[in-house]
């Protein structure tokens, strides 16, 4: 399948990377010490996409020690392993922060490190919910599924907000800054303290409040974890206004309609509805196969960004349509015509039933999603290599500053 038609490629030669990052830990404290320090520990051969991949690869393993010790997401770890998660999700961080001083630095900089860098980072946020849902023994539950809808969202409202004022904006406390320095705390402390068991008991109780101040019951039993979900929903209300507000701005300025803009959150909005209604009728799924339905769903995700962001370099239209989400209607559809039958009397019989192959369904999602991911990005990859004349993970055109500072015509012998 074709996603870059000929046309299209172009634009990619006007492209001109701009942000905004109003964090004042990133500007004071994380960018000096990338900029004075870090950079200088990778060589100049490096291809900044290179140093994407390898962060990546540390979040990977942290995945994985996951699924050995706390496959089900509500067991204690041994403590080193909540040390290890907290070890790489800082050099994800750091190395996500350093590929563009290098990419400047080598002269390598250009859309597809963009593409790769966002695309990485989806792949990424699915990973760490599950990693926190287990530092937090949430379990197969819903907390673990509002968690991973949480960040999704915020990380599509991000990439939306991109497309639409062609700059990516990060505030005074965003995710990529602040948001991983207190997961990793967040693991650090788990590992202190003991295990994860320690965030299901009531915040105020384990803080010595006493009961005796007159605070409602429901109140003052809500664990630590519950009050992080309550402080992450305040921050997602208020961070997907402020897009919505940048991307009506943007769009009046430029003399659109803000209207069609907005109907670009409806895709995301359509997709998790057909997730927790199929959850909702498939409790054993939810329950013991959440992890692989985790996956898929944010692959559905990774998709729709890397759609999202590919049609912003090449000024595409808007991607509306996700065709994962085929497969989300028809595990709905399934699951449905059976309740409809028990209880209206009008409905048809499940093809796949409730067991063994339910479960083998969501695989078969999961393995379609890989495939139609993976498809997308190396064809994608490919195309925008083949234009530009440039290779992904090497450097194809080493910058030779040298070469650089002659006057046109002068050769050196």
């Amino acid at each position: 399948m074709v996603y870059v038609r000929q046309r299209n490629l172009p634009a990619l030669k006007e492209y001109k990377y701009s942000a905004v990052d109003r964090s004042l830990v990133s500007k004071y404290v994380l960018k000096p010490f990338y900029t004075n320090f870090v950079i200088k520990c990778f060589p100049m051969s490096m291809a900044p996409n290179l140093i994407t991949l390898t962060g990546f690869s540390f979040v990977v393993l942290n995945f994985l020690t996951m699924l050995w010790y706390n496959p089900t997401l509500d067991q204690d770890c041994p403590s080193w392993v909540y040390y290890s998660w907290a070890i790489g999700l800082l050099l994800y961080q750091t190395f996500d922060a350093v590929d563009g001083a290098q990419a400047r630095r080598t002269k390598q900089s250009g859309p597809l490190g963009e593409l790769f860098d966002h695309g990485v980072d989806a792949l990424n946020t699915t990973l760490e919910v599950l990693i926190f849902a287990a530092s937090q023994n949430m379990g197969q539950t819903w907390k673990t599924v509002a968690t991973l809808f949480a960040s999704l969202l915020t990380f599509y409202v991000q990439t939306w907000d991109e497309y639409h004022t062609k700059t990516l904006t990060l505030g005074i406390v965003n995710g990529p800054v602040e948001g991983v320095l207190i997961v990793a705390a967040v693991f650090a402390l788990t590992g202190y303290l003991g295990g994860a068991h320690i965030w299901q008991q009531s915040a105020f109780r384990a803080l010595g409040v006493p009961a005796s101040l007159g605070i409602p019951d429901f109140i003052y039993d809500l664990t630590f974890t519950e009050w992080y979900m309550v402080q992450g929903t305040i921050v997602l209300v208020f961070n997907t206004v402020e897009s919505s507000v940048n991307v009506i701005r943007a769009r009046r300025a430029r003399g659109d309609r803000s209207r069609g803009a907005l109907l670009g959150l409806v895709p995301f909005f359509s997709v998790w509805a057909l997730i927790v209604t199929y959850l909702y009728l498939q409790p054993n799924i939810l329950h013991h196969h959440l992890i692989p339905f985790a996956l898929f769903a944010g692959l559905v995700n990774a998709y729709s960004v890397g759609q999202m962001i590919t049609a912003h370099l090449t000024k595409m239209p808007f991607p509306y349509w996700n065709v994962l989400g085929l497969l989300l209607g028809f595990g709905v559809a399934d699951s449905i015509g059976p309740v409809l039958l028990a209880n209206y009397g009008v409905g048809w019989p499940s093809s796949l039933g409730d067991g063994v192959y339910q479960t083998a369904f969501v695989f078969l999602m999961l393995g379609t999603a890989l495939g139609v991911y993976g498809s997308f990005v190396v064809d994608v990859i490919v195309t925008i290599c083949d234009y530009l004349d440039i290779w992904c993970l090497t450097i194809k055109h080493p910058h030779d500053e040298a070469a650089a500072a002659k006057p046109n015509g002068i050769k050196s012998h």
